[in-house]
């Protein structure tokens, strides 16, 4: 059986002088007069940014702080793609009996999104969870892939394999952003494995009077709520304004990559625009916003690898994008609704992409809700998991419940 080993991260300083190098050396543009967000990043918050990582931030504290974490990491052979290291959180409830539940990130995002959520999770309050939360493949600490065509059904496999690898041959799991994708196709070509699944990332299609007569009926008699009334200026709004980046990292990534792997400040510059528009007024410090940059700026492969699930999934037929948004018969599906997503549905929209169990619509919270709004998530997540909820007992003999026996290690 392939080794599962401890995984401890250590930039080297080396790295961190060249980057503070970059960053002096660093050619801003001009901005025009009263340019706010509308032309992107602000001149203002990039400078202080900027400053603020060259002669503040605290890497080494940062890094003490993830390696604080339950870091793993295993190789994962993957179909047609060789072996991949897979670095991955995995921190384990002292109930037994706890659900084990697979956390899936996506972009501009990484494993540390679980981070709020972990140790609400894996408490002693029920029902309870083992949490194992991956760097997907060409992110964050986990393996580069050198071949073309490593789409959705390739990281669904990935993280399938690592389920097993720890010795959960059925889960649960829950993913926002490409993690929503990545569990859903998860769900569909491993539906024995994945009882059920919880998204916070919504992206149905209207029912139709053919495939979905009482959807259809309720979504056309129904009023909307006030979220939904907001939904359309949302999506609107993203995709007039803030969808750009997806064409370009769909069509073009490795043209961009040049700027992100040489330029620390385009890498913050790209992620943190994203980080401020996709969020509900989320209060970022800069901090925050400089860790999330650094897990790029300092990952495995390079933060233009990040960029090619774009691009791949975009050539991808059968299991791609669009599939992942339609119905998945089998798999019990909880979703919870936030009114700042990048784009927003009515809830009729949702209950067409699979046997839903569970919904919450909340009045505050974006794209980010592991980071945003961990006590919301964790909240749903128990109430879909617990006693009388849509998904109980979705594992056998892993109820949640149990007797309290401690942290197991591996």
């Amino acid at each position: 059986m392939a080794s599962i080993d401890p995984f401890t991260l250590s930039v080297p300083d080396s790295q961190l002088e060249r980057l503070s190098q970059k960053l002096q050396d660093t050619n801003l543009p001009d901005e025009l007069d009263e340019a706010g967000w509308d032309f992107g990043a602000p001149l203002a918050d990039i400078k202080r940014l900027t400053k603020y990582w060259q002669e503040q931030y605290d890497w080494r504290k940062a890094e003490a702080a993830i390696n604080h974490l339950p870091n793993y990491k295993t190789p994962i052979d993957i179909d047609g793609y060789g072996t991949l290291d897979i670095h991955f959180i995995y921190q384990q409830s002292p109930i037994e009996g706890a659900i084990p539940l697979l956390f899936c990130h996506g972009w501009p995002g990484s494993f540390l999104e679980v981070t709020k959520i972990l140790p609400l999770l894996t408490s002693s309050t029920t029902p309870s969870f083992h949490i194992i939360a991956p760097s997907l493949p060409n992110f964050g600490f986990s393996s580069p892939v050198t071949k073309r065509g490593f789409a959705l059904p390739q990281y669904a496999e990935t993280c399938h394999k690592l389920m097993l690898r720890l010795g959960y041959p059925h889960y649960v799991t829950q993913g926002g952003d490409w993690g929503c994708m990545i569990t859903r196709i998860m769900s569909l070509m491993y539906p024995t494995a994945v009882r059920a699944a919880h998204i916070n990332m919504i992206r149905g299609h209207a029912p139709t009077l053919l495939q979905n007569p009482i959807l259809y009926l309720q979504h056309k008699l129904a009023p909307y709520n006030a979220r939904e009334k907001g939904a359309a200026a949302r999506s609107e709004w993203f995709l007039a304004q803030g969808s750009g980046y997806r064409l370009q990292q769909s069509t073009k990534p490795q043209t961009l990559g040049y700027s992100l792997a040489d330029s620390p400040v385009g890498l913050l510059a790209w992620i943190y625009e994203k980080l401020h528009d996709w969020t509900d007024d989320y209060p970022w410090t800069d901090d925050e916003i400089l860790t999330w940059v650094s897990i790029y700026w300092h990952s495995t492969a390079g933060p233009a690898a990040t960029l090619r699930i774009y691009y791949e999934v975009a050539q991808t037929g059968g299991f791609g994008r669009d599939r992942s948004e339609r119905y998945i018969p089998a798999v019990k599906l909880g979703m919870t609704h936030f009114p700042k997503e990048i784009t927003v549905v009515p809830k009729t929209w949702g209950r067409t992409m699979g046997p839903v169990v569970f919904e919450s619509e909340k009045e505050k919270g974006g794209h980010f809700a592991a980071w945003e709004c961990p006590e919301e998530l964790v909240s749903d997540l128990r109430s879909m998991f617990g006693k009388g909820g849509g998904a109980e007992g979705a594992v056998v003999g892993r109820s949640g419940y149990g007797v309290e026996k401690g942290r197991a290690k591996l």
